[in-house]
């Protein structure tokens, strides 16, 4: 085993840092503070952070394969002019629902844009629930609802070969698979890969390597966990230096460096002065393993 390094690359004290996200064109990494209402771009060459304000909690961030971004927003699917700063509403969803907001959200190998809500948290991981859904943004910028009755709507990706779809909702503490059609993007048949261990606490964000394991940000935990979604183990636990770790990806030159994004919201004085790397971007090195490479929204 390589040995594995652990730096803070942007210890901005995010509020709730999420979606974490490797743009190959700028040599950087995307990512949301989703109440702090900010989309942030760190940059691999000169180190630096620049971000765009926005008028509601962002949750997550995706590639366009025309240019640019697409976020989720509020209840919103938008697309986001990064220079220009301009934030413009593709739709709406759950519009009888305004206490809710989208959470994670990523794109399908089709070029979909999968991503679901909940009700916003009246403290960390505490809210009135079942009152999200799984929706998809289709390229044809159109929505589909695939189911409803969710917490917490967290992280998703896909297996190597298409077939299986990946996901989180938070509060049933598993990590699921569905069969999912790439012609179609339809995703049914729903099972529990893996249930997380008490002290592993609470799933978020997830990612795929490149030898088809999942890692799973695990919220309160501290830690990213890797999983064999075929055997349904664990097979290796990276702590890191706080404990709201929220999400991961694979980037850098190779997608060989893995970025963890984490909050710092509903923690008091005490606690920050124990971890005052809270809400920090992490870069891990020497995991030995590589990611791959986002799909962009094709809409």
């Amino acid at each position: 085993m390589s040995s594995i390094k652990i730096e803070c690359v942007a210890n901005e004290n995010y509020k709730i840092g999420e979606s974490p996200l490797w743009d190959e064109k700028e040599n950087s990494l995307l990512y949301v503070d989703i109440t702090g209402k900010k989309v942030c771009r760190w940059n691999s060459l000169t180190k630096q952070v620049q971000a765009v304000s926005v008028d509601a909690p962002v949750s997550s961030v995706a590639l366009r394969k025309s240019g640019d971004y697409v976020i989720t927003l509020g209840t919103r699917f938008a697309a986001l002019k990064w220079k220009d700063q301009l934030v413009t509403t593709i739709i709406h969803v759950d519009k009888d629902k305004p206490n809710n907001r989208f959470n994670d959200g990523k794109v399908d190998p089709g070029g979909r844009y999968f991503a679901g809500t909940m009700a916003e948290e009246i403290r960390p991981a505490v809210l009135e629930r079942h009152q999200g859904s799984l929706y998809t943004l289709l390229t044809d910028l159109s929505v589909v609802k695939h189911f409803d009755h969710v917490d917490i709507s967290n992280g998703l990706d896909w297996s190597l070969d298409h077939k299986t779809f990946f996901y989180i909702d938070s509060l049933s503490y598993s990590v699921d698979a569905f069969d999912y059609d790439l012609q179609t993007g339809k995703i049914g048949n729903r099972r529990s890969i893996y249930k997380l261990e008490k002290e592993e606490s609470i799933p978020d964000g997830m990612c795929i390597d490149t030898e088809g394991k999942l890692w799973v940000a695990c919220y309160d935990g501290g830690r990213v966990i890797r999983l064999d979604p075929e055997t349904g183990k664990r097979i290796q636990t990276v702590k890191l230096p706080v404990d709201k770790t929220t999400s991961c990806c694979f980037g850098g030159k190779d997608y060989s460096e893995m970025y963890v994004t984490s909050a710092s919201e509903g923690m008091d004085k005490d606690w920050l002065s124990r971890q005052p790397q809270a809400g920090g971007v992490f870069k891990i090195t020497g995991l030995g393993v590589k990611g791959i490479p986002p799909y962009p929204f094709a809409g």
